[in-house]
């Protein structure tokens, strides 16, 4: 027996599903623990597109931001 991993669109999904239980000896294990929700990926990328250079920070900034928020007592 072979194993397949399919991406497929989600208005193709229930098709695609309904087709294979039918045929004899398929399993269908849906993995969706790792799925990022539509809206949010539209939000990520709304926020990606709106972004303007001076909202960026660089990774050295970042790094130095962080070690001083953590290591702070």
């Amino acid at each position: 027996m072979r194993q397949l991993t399919v991406t497929i669109p989600d208005d193709f999904y229930e098709t695609f599903v309904s087709f294979f239980k039918h045929v004899p000896d398929v399993s269908i294990n849906e993995n969706v623990e790792n799925e990022i929700p539509l809206w949010q990926q539209e939000m990520v990328l709304d926020r990606i597109k709106n972004a303007k250079p001076e909202d960026y920070v660089s990774w050295e900034e970042s790094k130095k931001r962080l070690n001083a928020k953590w290591n702070k007592k």
